[in-house]
């Protein structure tokens, strides 16, 4: 893989959760809802389409092993999954934990609801979950 920094914006808008082989996974800080990031490490990646034939296929599993493990961690009844890139056009994913319940239900969550940071206990608890989560999916 070439080099690889992370869009500002999409750091200081996450924590780190960990390194899949292709691709970074971070958690929103966002409190409404359950929601990870997946970043494929490589520079100059904005669409789906500038990744390898090999590395979109292994997105595509990352997707699925993160997938799993957020719904394993949250229990949730839907996962949205989405790569739009309109605010920051580095290459990420989106996978949220949707709930019935969720401020934004059924829509977008995009400027549903004003975010809501996480206590860092939270936070640091659900990150936890997720770890121990993304080592049972991937086994």
């Amino acid at each position: 893989m070439s080099s690889f920094a992370i869009n500002p914006r999409l750091e200081g808008d996450s924590f780190f959760v960990e390194d899949l082989p292709l691709s970074q996974v971070r958690l929103m800080k966002d409190a409404n809802y359950p929601w990870l990031m997946l970043i494929p490490r490589g520079s100059d990646l904005v669409e789906l389409i500038d990744l390898t034939a090999e590395d979109q296929q292994q997105l595509m599993r990352e997707i699925a092993v993160t997938s799993t493990a957020l719904r394993m961690a949250t229990d949730c009844e839907k996962l949205n999954v989405g790569a739009l890139g309109n605010q920051v056009s580095q290459l990420h994913v989106h996978v949220i934990a949707r709930f019935r319940t969720d401020a934004a239900w059924p829509g977008p969550v995009w400027g549903a609801v004003p975010s809501i940071s996480y206590e860092p206990e939270k936070a640091d608890s659900l990150i936890a979950d997720l770890r121990r989560a993304l080592a049972d999916a991937k086994a």
